[in-house]
């Protein structure tokens, strides 16, 4: 890393690790930020779109089903930022499946990011709000997938550095926090997350984001466990009740802006580039969400009317609901959903086919396998024409 990449202000964080190279220390949040009135229109923008969000998953009659496929699209896209190739689709059907083992490595790790997410979530899990938390996070996400080999959970004992490939240390673009300083930086930062603040929750968060990829704690996975850190705060500090923001949607076909503005901010300190770029982010993909949680909401109650008879048993209906949890079906799976025979599961399964809500995927002669088209579409950003 070299020195003169960074603004005279900015080198006094410059620290010579004990293997003699230069690693960059940040400092403690908070940071001196201005909130000039651009910031602070930015900032009304997004609390108010967030607002809605929260106020319209308040409103549905099931969030926790459309909040899960909201999560299931922004595990694939915070996924494709790291350069995973797997998609919506491709996540469904290893749900569907749970093979034991699997060729696709990427799919994989997209299925690990869900659970992480709904770990950390979780209102009965074990830790509260901190960096053990988060490396528990880490260990589910990386587990069996092509990172285990940078011990999962664990927090590095080496360096790692950012840089074209084939860099150096000292020719890499940023190196974080040597090994001797890391915990001293992770211990300040878990610090931070338990006072109070004096900028406003969603600056904190976006300060939050930028100091956890600035520790760069893991050998891999950090900008993974970062993004999840910002559905884990807006949950935890109450902003939203469930985690319907994805925020990936925003930051992958941006990537290289969101590395520039992060690396702006160690280099230059330029805080107000990041935060404006993290706010308005938040804003689009809230009003993103509200939008496609009521076209989800809708999709749903247009396929429960579908198969709603003077003559159902409630069935039809119970699959409908699991088809929001999972978009997709095999008979073993309607099986053990409705606790019925084979024959009754598959029957079941057969008329959701007729109604036009499962299509089956071909060349599945042995355990066959029905997918939710409507639903997939609406996920991943097309509406279901089909819906009547």
């Amino acid at each position: 890393m070299r020195r003169e990449a960074f603004a005279t202000g900015q080198q006094r964080h410059i620290v010579r690790a004990e293997r003699g190279y230069l690693a960059f220390v940040p400092p403690p949040l908070p940071p001196a930020l201005d909130l000039d009135r651009s910031l602070i229109r930015l900032l009304s923008d997004a609390d108010r779109a967030l607002g809605e969000l929260a106020g319209a998953g308040r409103t549905l009659p099931n969030p926790r089903l459309l909040a899960r496929a909201l999560v299931r699209r922004e595990a694939v896209l915070s996924s494709r930022i790291e350069g995973t190739q797997a998609s919506v689709s491709d996540l469904v059907l290893f749900e569907a499946e749970q093979p034991a083992r699997s060729d696709g490595a990427d799919v994989r790790e997209v299925f690990n990011y869900m659970a992480a997410v709904e770990h950390t979530l979780d209102p009965d899990r074990r830790l509260p709000l901190s960096v053990p938390l988060l490396r528990e996070a880490h260990a589910i996400l990386l587990s069996g997938v092509r990172g285990d080999y940078a011990t999962p959970g664990d927090v590095r004992r080496s360096q790692n550095w950012i840089g074209a490939p084939g860099c150096t240390l000292d020719t890499a673009t940023y190196v974080p926090p040597p090994p001797e300083r890391l915990w001293e930086c992770l211990d300040l930062f878990e610090k931070h997350l338990h006072t109070d603040h004096d900028l406003p929750p969603l600056v904190t968060i976006a300060c939050a984001h930028y100091q956890f990829e600035a520790i760069h704690p893991f050998l891999d996975g950090n900008g993974r466990v970062g993004r999840l850190l910002v559905v884990l705060l807006l949950a935890e500090w109450g902003l939203l009740d469930t985690p319907m923001l994805d925020i990936s949607a925003w930051i992958e076909p941006r990537r290289d802006e969101y590395y520039a503005h992060l690396l702006r901010v160690s280099t230059h300190g330029e805080w107000a580039g990041w935060v404006e770029f993290f706010l308005r982010g938040v804003a689009e993909q809230a009003r993103d969400a509200v939008r496609r949680s009521t076209a989800l909401h809708n999709l749903r109650n247009d396929y429960r009317a579908r198969v709603s008879t003077a003559r159902s048993s409630g069935l039809l209906a119970a699959l409908v609901d699991a088809l929001f949890d999972i978009p997709a079906l095999t008979v073993s799976r309607a099986r053990r959903i409705l606790d019925v025979t084979h024959r009754s599961a598959s029957l079941n399964v057969a008329k959701l086919v007729e109604s036009g809500i499962l299509t089956e995927v071909p060349g599945r002669a042995r355990n066959r396998l029905f997918i939710a088209d409507g639903i997939l579409r609406t996920i991943e950003g097309e509406p279901d024409t089909s819906a009547r």
